[in-house]
C-alpha cells in the first residue's frame, strides 16, 4: 500500500489497516529529518512489531575526491 508517497510494506498481519500505517509513518516522520521513502511493518516471532524504514536521500551526480601527491 502506498500512503502520502510513502510505501508501506506490512508482513504477517493480515489485519492491519490504513491507519495504522499512518501511525506509523507520522511516528518515524516526527523522529527524522529527511523525506521518508518506505516503511517496512513485520510481526516477530516474540508477538513484538520490528519497523524498519528507507529515507530518500539527497540527488547528486558524483563525488570527487582530490588529494595531493608529493
Amino acid at each position: 500500500m502506498k500512503i502520502e508517497g510513502v510505501e508501506v510494506k506490512v508482513m504477517g498481519l493480515d489485519d492491519f489497516t490504513a491507519e495504522e500505517a499512518q501511525k506509523y509513518i507520522d511516528y518515524v516522520k516526527d523522529r527524522v529529518e529527511d523525506p521518508l521513502k518506505s516503511i517496512e511493518v513485520k510481526l516477530c516471532d516474540d508477538g513484538k512489531i520490528d519497523v524498519d524504514y528507507t529515507l530518500q536521500g539527497e540527488k547528486f551526480e558524483r563525488i570527487r575526491r582530490i588529494t595531493g601527491c608529493q
